[in-house]
């Protein structure tokens, strides 16, 4: 080996070294920002606490379900027994579990107990991963708007009875044929 070939290796060796080193320095703090993927996982149904207050006893099975929804446990050894339980567990908050059970006796709603269950605003301020607090829309609709909006479904009502389906009247006509979709095709 000559010796500007031995110097250059040389070089190299020391130059890969240094970087090496020089990586090293910040490969700590370059893991410490690197985490993997975790994806949300919600189980269950949420029960808020304004389904909770439109709860009464005496209510059929039916009305239970049309207000909270099908429950996530129906046990066959304990048929008057249904159990609600939430859970979310989303990257940046903390898990939230809520479990609530209703008790029926005779087919009607006899009783219900269960965690302290949060409003809906209150549902979706825990939501915010981003630290800032974002703005919660409005849940609830005035008459006005629900008397607009009926108008709206039956206008569009009477014109879907008219024409099925829409057709623009000023689009372009439709080609005969189209062009193949690769080369090897159209030889």
């Amino acid at each position: 080996m000559s010796a500007t070939s031995l110097a250059r290796s040389g070089l190299f060796i020391v130059a890969v070294a240094g970087s090496l080193g020089l990586s090293a320095c910040g490969t700590r703090s370059f893991l410490y920002t690197i985490s993997p993927y975790r994806i949300e996982v919600q189980q269950g149904n949420l029960v808020s606490k304004e389904q909770l207050e439109t709860l009464k006893t005496g209510m059929t099975r039916e009305q239970v379900r049309d207000i909270l929804g099908t429950p996530l446990l129906t046990d066959v050894f304990h048929k008057d027994r249904w159990d609600y339980i939430f859970t979310i567990d989303r990257p940046g908050i903390t898990q939230q579990k809520r479990r609530l059970t209703v008790v029926f006796a005779d087919d009607r709603l006899a009783s219900f107990e269960g965690d302290e269950m949060p409003s809906e605003n209150d549902f979706v301020a825990t939501l915010d991963t981003h630290g800032k607090p974002s703005k919660i829309p409005r849940l609830d609709a005035t008459e006005e708007e629900l008397a607009k909006h009926a108008s709206n479904n039956a206008a569009s009502a009477t014109s879907n009875q008219e024409a099925p389906f829409f057709v623009p009247t000023d689009a372009p006509p439709l080609p005969d044929s189209y062009p193949p979709l690769d080369e090897s095709s159209s030889q």
